[in-house]
């Protein structure tokens, strides 16, 4: 059996160029302040359906797990699936506006000419749980999986794969469409063609067929969703990745560029700092997934990078989070609560400094099956799938800490992060050094 999948996949077509680590020599950025988002901001939580509804249909990561390529046996994760009206509420007491979901493909089409009746009733029943909570759905349509029939042709191996994901996408967006639900296309493309490559379901030759085949998907559901829903709000989350975005995502970005009508950005790491290599999610090589380097303030330079690539388009982070190893306490004693309060400061600042931000989802409500295993936590809410038969939800300090945020709009305009930022080579070179943000 392989080894559990040690990171969280964010990236990777080919091996990522290092950056030089450039010495701090910008002069820093003259603006340093900040105000609460007002009460349009788009907060939220984020979940996708494998990895935290259990009860999982025949597709390739049942079969991933089924033949050992993927580390911790599934069990019925967190088991949303029964749990759906009950996670929602925790949500809702947050105070969250956005609660983003997935819509399994495996779940509702099991075979090529056969959709599920009753896999779609248990969506819309969640869809209409989220909307009378007063929130709004935020429905992604590919999160890495697809039935096991379609594994069988070839995957994303399969020239055929754009039509049979077409010919499902469009009863999901026909559906949904009057629901009024923010779209995402893929979920970080970039890292799914990453995983696919650890997982040996493509070769590297095969990867760039894939990318093409991707972005032919999202363009032609981008025009579905809009013929359903002119003022439709449709993107494709990016994962970013520090010092090697470009590199890494452009390609992808350039082939959707006009049927994006926001940026959907995911933020988690900065690059190794013994190597200045960017995250990559084609190896289980390097520190596990909770010892990755964590600056928050390259959540600025993120947002920066794609407000200056897309001066005309809003930006909503749509994952961002902090792992910890089997809810423990990291050894760098950083506090989930704390890496959030931080990681707002950073929003405000790039809001304060004139980039269009709208909406944020925390990553994720709960914890769940980190493509690979359970040992790496993520939750608002902790959950122990291993030894705790009930899969009770406990909350973390960071639920407090998220439901005052939400009632204030944010941190107060004193706050200053907990932990100032670093050197600028270690954040996001070169342009974290270009031009530096600092704290007063």
């Amino acid at each position: 059996m392989r080894t559990p999948m040690r990171r969280r996949a964010l990236v990777g077509l080919a091996i990522i160029a290092s950056a030089l680590l450039l010495p701090s020599l910008a002069m820093p950025t003259a603006q340093a302040t900040i105000a609460p988002f007002g009460r349009e901001f788009l907060w939220g939580v984020a979940s996708s359906g494998f990895q935290s509804e259990g009860r999982a249909p025949d597709s390739n990561w049942t079969r991933y797990i089924e033949t050992g390529m993927a580390g911790d046996d599934y069990e019925n994760s967190v088991d949303f699936y029964k749990r759906y009206i009950s996670d929602i509420n925790l949500a809702a007491h947050l105070g969250v506006r956005v609660y983003r979901i997935g819509i399994e493909w495996a779940r509702i089409q099991p075979q090529p000419d056969t959709w599920d009746e009753t896999a779609f009733g248990f969506y819309d029943n969640v869809i209409a749980r989220i909307l009378a909570t007063g929130m709004r759905p935020m429905l992604t349509l590919d999160h890495w999986v697809y039935p096991g029939w379609a594994a069988d042709r070839g995957g994303w191996r399969n020239p055929g794969m754009v039509e049979d994901w077409l010919a499902n996408m469009r009863k999901v967006v026909n559906r949904y469409a009057s629901r009024n639900p923010l779209w995402v296309t893929f979920n970080e493309p970039a890292a799914y063609i990453g995983t696919e490559l650890r997982i040996g379901a493509i070769t590297p030759d095969e990867a760039p067929a894939m990318l093409d085949r991707i972005a032919q998907a999202h363009n032609a559901i981008y025009d579905t969703i809009h013929q359903n829903m002119p003022d439709a709000q449709v993107t494709s989350n990016l994962g970013y990745v520090a010092g090697a975005e470009t590199e890494v995502n452009q390609p992808l970005v350039d082939r959707i560029a006009d049927k994006l009508d926001f940026i959907g950005v995911d933020y988690y790491f900065a690059p190794l700092p013994e190597t200045n290599k960017a995250v990559q999610g084609g190896s289980n090589e390097g520190p596990a997934i909770w010892e990755l380097p964590i600056h928050t303030e390259g959540i600025y330079y993120a947002l920066r990078h794609y407000a200056q690539l897309f001066p005309d388009r809003p930006l909503y982070v749509v994952e961002n989070g902090m792992p910890t190893e089997d809810g423990k306490p990291r050894a760098d004693g950083y506090t989930r609560s704390d890496h959030l309060r931080d990681t707002v400061y950073w929003l405000q600042r790039a809001k304060s400094d004139g980039m269009n931000v709208v909406g944020y989802n925390y990553w994720s409500l709960t914890d769940n099956y980190e493509w690979g295993s359970y040992t790496p936590r993520f939750g608002l809410y902790t959950v122990d799938v291993r030894t705790d038969p009930t899969l009770t939800r406990k909350p973390t300090d960071t639920v407090d800490a998220y439901r005052g945020i939400i009632q204030s709009g944010g941190v107060p305009t004193s706050y200053h992060p907990t932990r100032p930022p670093v050197e600028c080579g270690l954040v996001d070179p070169p342009d974290s050094c270009d031009e530096t943000v600092a704290v007063p």
